[in-house]
């Protein structure tokens, strides 16, 4: 029989890892995809998408090009982490506690002692401020003012050269559109830009429907079984994602190629929206804000075969 010490720290090292994976996850985002990657990238489905804007520097000017803020990682990776470090310090503590290295303790020194519970207190009230601080952050980051990068040019310095880098990305995508033109002459890069955003407001629009069969035919098999079975995953919770505001800030191609008698294109799209999801009768809110905006960059890959045929969305990837 487990002592009553042994049954308390039991309780209380669920109830953090509670606490660490799913009330830390409710604060993801869920949108089309449920914030995450998935489906099919053909042989590049297991490499990150290349983003036409993380270029390296050119050799003979590193310090010219200003380094860009890394994305925030959906889905709370780096609290869990955090959270995850701290309670195996605690079950340190625990251990060396019970195996007579230090005191203290609960009465008769079988229970949580005031120790523990101080630190558990703290460890909740920092992951409680961090999530507020997140969202503070995700509210500033939506001012349009934050976004001038995307419709206007960065400014460049007298005798600045763009890097090696950039020229050899941008050479990769000339090429690969070259081949697409081969069998498509009348293929329109800005146009495809233009359906891929058309396709973005669409794909959102079913997924707040909780209901994808509208746009089959823009989606290959395997994308449209993992959206329409998260979907479905929203029914049988009685809840709903909604998604309001959306503004699509940029898109840009950042990878064009081709294998197996098929192209493939990979654009980066940076939007911001209210993403939020609430139960069927929209009274309580379960997760996200009706008021805090939230801005993301995603990686959108469409594909179909060779020639004038229509494109279609095979994966969903977030930056690395």
């Amino acid at each position: 029989m487990f002592s009553g010490k042994w049954i308390k720290y039991g309780l209380m090292i669920f109830s953090l890892f509670f606490f660490v994976t799913y009330v830390l996850e409710l604060d993801a985002h869920a949108r089309a995809g449920g914030g995450r990657s998935s489906g099919s990238r053909g042989s590049r489905s297991y490499s990150s998408p290349s983003s036409p804007s993380a270029t390296p520097s050119s050799p003979s000017r590193q310090s010219a090009a200003a380094p860009s803020a890394p994305a925030p990682s959906p889905g709370g990776g780096f609290m869990r982490g955090m959270a995850g470090g701290l309670v195996g310090g605690i079950v340190g503590g625990m251990l060396f506690r019970s195996l007579g290295f230090g005191g203290g303790g609960g009465i008769g020194g079988g229970g949580i002692g005031i120790f523990e519970i101080v630190l558990i207190g703290a460890i909740l009230y920092g992951l409680w401020w961090y999530i507020k601080k997140r969202r503070r952050e995700a509210e500033a980051t939506a001012n349009p003012a934050s976004y001038r990068t995307a419709t206007m040019p960065e400014p460049q310095q007298p005798g600045f050269s763009p890097s090696y880098g950039h020229q050899a990305a941008e050479s990769e995508i000339d090429a690969g559109i070259g081949y697409i033109r081969q069998m498509d002459s009348a293929f329109d890069e800005q146009k495809f830009k233009d359906q891929a955003m058309d396709a973005f407001f669409k794909v959102q629009g079913a997924w707040a429907n909780r209901d994808m069969s509208a746009i089959r035919n823009m989606l290959t098999d395997e994308i449209f079984g993992i959206l329409q079975g998260d979907a479905e995953e929203l029914k049988k919770k009685k809840q709903i994602n909604r998604l309001e505001n959306i503004a699509v800030r940029k898109v840009e191609i950042s990878e064009v190629w081709q294998e197996a008698g098929r192209d493939f294109i990979t654009v980066q799209i940076t939007a911001n929206l209210l993403d939020y999801t609430t139960d069927e009768t929209n009274v309580t809110v379960i997760s996200g804000s009706k008021t805090e905006s939230v801005k993301f960059e995603e990686f959108w890959t469409f594909t179909r075969p060779v020639g004038n045929n229509p494109w279609q969305l095979s994966a969903i990837n977030q930056p690395s």
